[in-house]
């Protein structure tokens, strides 16, 4: 029997130091123990009944295989966010590799891992899977050898259980029911019969899980044969009451998972489904209700879930089943938890979120007259005959000012008119700006496009043209990208808006020569007049030096080489995203 001091909770060596007095930090422990975890870990602090679990309850393994995911060798080549490419090139909900195969398809859904997420969710890459991989079987690296390996072929598109491979907090896995490849970050364990993937999944979403886990391998690196072997106890007494509480938990992530544009299953804004009036206020109170009830559901059912399996292990003594609300893991971007431990909602990010969806319908993406996606693929048509009208040539202008009908601002209050009515505008517009802390015109220009950026993880698929200062800035639609668009933008809007600027400083300097003006009001006009010179030196050699050459010559671009490289070939009149070209 050898003695154990335990001072990993300590974070200096002063805290240490008094610890190592405590009769709390003080284990006993055999050596013969250690043996009965896999792999022989000195883990003297666990107890004889998790021992016991360890020899005595078969391994998961037995019941599911683990395997770690494929390497591409050139994750920059062959994967991309599934945004990025043509959506019809995209296979969804293959069940077998033959039927994959025999379709017409390039890219199919693919496992990354990602963050800290249960149940379901992170389904937000795709890889080259064309004719059964052979572009990743055949292609070769600078010294003549294929890179890609670890293709686990008898595994491709079954149901699963993954999990992200490295992760600094709770272990964490989702489902997977069918379709997917997988990545070595986002390893999986496949079950031998499907009926065991809930009760699988709920195990290693329990605390009983990440308890023994830690035993095994006490580290941020979850290997497959660490899930491998985790004594896992699938009888037929609990698994039926386990299943229910897993498949509710499921259906919430996958519903919450799906209210985002980032879902490929996304359908429309959570704002207009839970519109029950005329006014914004009230579908946002809606939306709170519904997901704040569907929160705390989600929270009792994974503390029901972590009782039963405390229960079935006899860890009573060791664990309680409490899930503190920071480990629930959806509405992470809408909401916080806050100081009185409270679900607390945050409304810019929900507006953030309908206004993001309302450019979409400007452009095609969507329309509120059906579901998911419309415009989704290059050269494909919009619709014309709209209950929301689709903008025709691709180019809405983000200005600080409004000097176009079709502007930025102008078309989300008309969005907002459109599916709420006229009759609470104002009181519509109000709100959104309140949550939104600024005016939708402040937001547009100055935050809309960063936030979109990282909604997108730096993969944007509206594009914004902007002038060095951005004193001249205009969306498009990178779907909808066409070889003349540059030419568009500078012929129609940025020469047009050069026009009106000088227009609006001949106005001023009559103000200024005008006898009847006040000193206030020629001083005021003097002003402006300055910032119209700067703003016109900025844009007239923007005009000359930079969108003319692109106007002029003509790119075409293959979506299928993702936002990095089509975006970097008009990075002298996009919008910076930074370290964009560096990575």
């Amino acid at each position: 029997m050898a003695t154990y001091i335990r001072l990993t909770d300590y974070k200096d060596s002063d805290s240490k130091e008094q610890g190592f007095f405590k009769s709390e930090n003080r284990y006993e422990a055999k050596q013969d123990d250690f043996a009965k975890i896999p792999g022989s870990p000195i883990a003297y602090w666990v107890s004889d009944k998790i021992f016991d679990n360890f020899k005595n309850i078969p391994k998961l393994h037995k019941y599911a295989t683990p395997r770690a995911g494929m390497i591409t060798g050139n994750n920059e080549l062959f994967v991309k966010l599934w945004q990025e490419i043509n959506y019809n090139k995209i296979g969804f909900s293959f069940s077998n590799r033959q039927d994959a195969l025999e379709s017409v398809y390039k890219w199919f859904p693919y496992q990354k891992g990602g963050a800290a997420r249960k149940w379901f969710g992170n389904n937000e890459y795709i890889v080259i899977w064309e004719n059964d991989g052979f572009l990743l079987k055949t292609t070769t690296d600078s010294n003549g050898k294929v890179p890609a390996h670890a293709f686990n072929e008898e595994y491709i598109f079954k149901p699963n259980a993954n999990w992200s491979a490295v992760t600094s907090g709770l272990f964490t896995v989702r489902i997977s029911f069918n379709g997917s490849l997988f990545d070595a970050s986002g390893s999986a364990a496949f079950p031998n019969n499907e009926s065991n993937l809930l009760g699988i999944s709920a195990f290693l979403n329990s605390k009983i899980a990440n308890f023994l886990l830690n035993a095994i391998n006490p580290t941020i690196n979850y290997q497959a044969w660490n899930i491998g072997n985790l004594p896992i106890n699938i009888t037929n007494g609990f698994i039926n009451n386990i299943d229910t509480l897993t498949q509710e938990c499921v259906d919430i992530s996958k519903e919450e998972w799906d209210s985002r544009e980032i879902s490929w299953d996304f359908t429309e804004n959570e704002l207009l489904k839970h519109k029950s009036d005329s006014k914004i206020e009230t579908a946002y109170n809606n939306y709170c209700s519904y997901w704040k009830e569907k929160f705390y559901k989600l929270h009792a059912n994974e503390e029901e879930l972590n009782r039963l399996f405390i229960d079935i292990y006899e860890l009573g003594d060791e664990l309680t089943p409490d899930v503190a609300l920071k480990d629930i893991t959806i509405l992470k971007s809408e909401s916080i938890i806050n100081d009185n431990n409270e679900l607390e909602f945050k409304a810019d990010e929900i507006m953030k979120q309908f206004i993001s969806y309302a450019v979409g319908v400007m452009f095609g993406r969507y329309s509120i007259d059906s579901d998911g996606l419309v415009v989704a693929n290059l050269n494909q048509d919009y619709p014309k005959d709209t209950t929301f009208e689709i903008d025709d040539d691709n180019v809405i202008p983000v200005l600080e000012d409004d000097y176009f009908s079709d502007d930025i601002a102008s078309r989300i209050i008309n969005f907002v008119k459109t599916t709420f009515g006229s009759e609470s505008l104002s009181e519509n517009i109000n709100f959104i700006e309140k949550c939104l802390g600024k005016t939708i015109r402040a937001y547009m220009v100055k935050d809309f496009y960063e936030d979109h950026i990282k909604r997108y993880k730096k993969r944007p698929i509206y594009w914004m043209v902007s002038s060095p200062k951005k004193g001249f800035m205009s969306l498009c639609y990178m779907h909808r990208y066409t070889n003349d668009l540059f030419a568009r933008v500078q012929n129609n809007y940025l020469r047009e808006y050069i026009t009106k600027l000088e227009g609006t400083k001949e106005i001023q300097k009559q103000t200024i020569l005008n006898e009847n003006a006040t000193n206030k009001d020629k001083n005021e006009a003097d002003k402006r007049i300055k910032n119209i010179e700067l703003k016109l030196k900025e844009l007239i050699s923007f005009d000359r030096d930079n969108l003319t050459s692109f106007a002029q010559n003509r790119v075409d671009i293959d979506l299928d080489d993702g936002v990095k490289v089509n975006y970097n070939k008009f990075k002298e009149v996009l919008y910076p995203i930074k370290g964009l070209d560096k990575e």
